[in-house]
């Protein structure tokens, strides 16, 4: 992640604990999680804030990188994970089940719709790159 990515995603993350998770500019009205994962080769525990559509109870996270041409680390360190994380919405931090849908699932199509519908950005995102974007739902748990 360059240099100034990291700076954005700070000030994101600083702004959604500021004010129980309402983020404005390019992310005004939506709805974001923060995503706690585990770097698989540093061990490193690290926050990506994203966009998440529902699915019912659940939330859809897409790695779309922006339209980059391969995922972002995030989606690797969640598959290599224990099938749960952590979570931060608005003002709570929860645990939740992560499953990675890749573009082979049958469900992938009805959730990348989901998610797409939500952030109309990923039509963009898509005319950069000719990946498809995994989806990871995530799954709040008691």
């Amino acid at each position: 992640m360059t240099e100034q990515a990291t700076d954005f995603n700070t000030q994101v993350i600083d702004t959604f604990r500021a004010n129980d998770g309402v983020v404005g500019g390019p992310f005004e009205g939506k709805e974001l999680v923060l995503l706690h994962h585990v770097g698989r080769t540093s061990g490193r525990e690290r926050v990506a804030p994203l966009v998440a559509a529902r699915d019912g109870d659940d939330y859809l996270v897409c790695g779309s990188l922006g339209g980059a041409p391969k995922d972002p680390a995030w989606v690797g360190n969640i598959e290599a994970g224990p099938g749960t994380t952590t979570i931060e919405l608005g003002g709570r931090t929860l645990r939740a089940r992560t499953t990675v849908v890749r573009p082979d699932s049958a469900d992938w199509a009805r959730l990348y719709g989901i998610w797409a519908a939500y952030w109309p950005a990923a039509a963009e995102y898509e005319t950069h790159t000719s990946r498809k974007f995994p989806m990871i739902r995530l799954q709040p748990v008691n």
